[in-house]
């Protein structure tokens, strides 16, 4: 396998990306003056080499613990449960929630082999076994792994003293949170329902 062909596999290999659209983004990079392909080069590596999950709510961050968690304006009493590190930038972009965050790194689907233990569910019970936290809020994306992990949180956050709400149905069922366009986002969050008291 030559280069050019190494390149296209290697942006195959992204989500969402096929074989005639990683053509073009390697033909792209082709036509590039090498000081412009090199800045994407060192961009990738240093994403890759400075940012860590938040040893308090997982998000990706240079620091640690990360800008959100270390903010004393934020309310500890609320806790947005989300899939990855973008939804936590969707959530931030909307400007309206002022409480803190937790990432799962993912959502349960058993079928490719993601069980509970894969996701930082532990994180999240230590979380509100310190105490403080007084609303859980389940802003996954209503697929069905996304209503999946959703309801086995539920039946493990039964019992704990904490309110446990989600995203109101405004958004399209079958659709990822990160397509959501920001006004149905924000009517969302802001109509979110409790499903444990």
């Amino acid at each position: 396998m030559g280069p050019l062909d190494a390149l296209i596999e290697a942006f195959r290999a992204l989500p969402g990306v096929g074989r005639k659209t990683a053509t073009r983004y390697a033909f792209h990079i082709l036509r590039e003056k090498p000081e412009a392909v090199r800045g994407l080069a060192d961009a990738l590596v240093a994403v890759k080499e400075s940012l860590r999950p938040c040893s308090v709510c997982r998000c990706f961050s240079e620091a640690d613990p990360c800008p959100l968690c270390s903010d004393p304006e934020r309310a500890g009493t609320q806790l947005c449960v989300v899939e990855d590190t973008r939804d936590v930038l969707l959530v931030e972009r909307l400007g309206g929630y002022r409480g803190r965050y937790h990432v799962l790194g993912g959502l349960l689907a058993p079928l490719k082999g993601v069980q509970p233990e894969h996701l930082a569910v532990d994180g999240l019970l230590q979380r509100l076994d310190g105490g403080g936290v007084d609303e859980v809020i389940l802003a996954l994306s209503p697929t069905v792994e996304g209503l999946t992990t959703a309801r086995y949180l539920e039946n493990i956050l039964k019992g704990r003293g904490v309110r446990v709400s989600e995203l109101a149905r405004g958004l399209a069922v079958g659709t990822d949170l990160e397509y959501a366009d920001e006004a149905t986002l924000a009517l969302a969050l802001e109509g979110r329902t409790t499903v444990l008291p």
